[in-house]
């Protein structure tokens, strides 16, 4: 089993990939309108750890722990710099170096990196009040 998965299978309603991601810090929300400009082929959806897609797809260990990105993909849940590797993977063509680069260092080292910014993510970037709310054109690559 790869470093960041979970065996069991995660239904996920016919829809592509999802991230799901915590809604109210400042680099998360930065991270998604990064993945949006840069998903050219849009087949990347999104959806709030505190929300309903996330209450119901994802275990509750997950749900709970703001500090990890998961990524809900073929039935399979990629959390922390896993998830960042394969969401880069799916920009495209310019992406995909880094993402092997990235995939070369040990995922014991790529976590603690990983941690490390996640622990410190609402002191550096904010903390908003409440989810962020999609605009009228990204609706359609929002679960909730």
């Amino acid at each position: 089993m790869a470093a960041g998965t979970l065996q069991t299978p995660v239904p996920t309603a016919n829809t592509g990939p999802i991230v799901f991601f915590d809604g109210v810090c400042g680099l998360c929300n930065s991270s998604v309108d990064f993945v949006l400009r840069n998903d050219v082929h849009g087949r990347l959806l999104f959806a709030p750890l505190q929300g309903t897609t996330a209450g119901q797809l994802l275990p509750e260990a997950d749900r709970n722990n703001l500090g990890s990105l998961v990524l809900a993909e073929n039935g399979r849940l990629y959390r922390r710099s896993a998830a960042v590797v394969r969401i880069l993977w799916k920009l495209g063509p310019l992406w995909k170096l880094p993402a092997a680069l990235l995939w070369i260092i040990p995922a014991p080292i790529r976590n603690l990196g990983y941690r490390l910014v996640a622990a410190l993510r609402y002191r550096l970037f904010g903390k908003k009040t409440a989810c962020r709310m999609p605009s009228p054109e990204e609706r359609s690559r929002f679960l909730d």
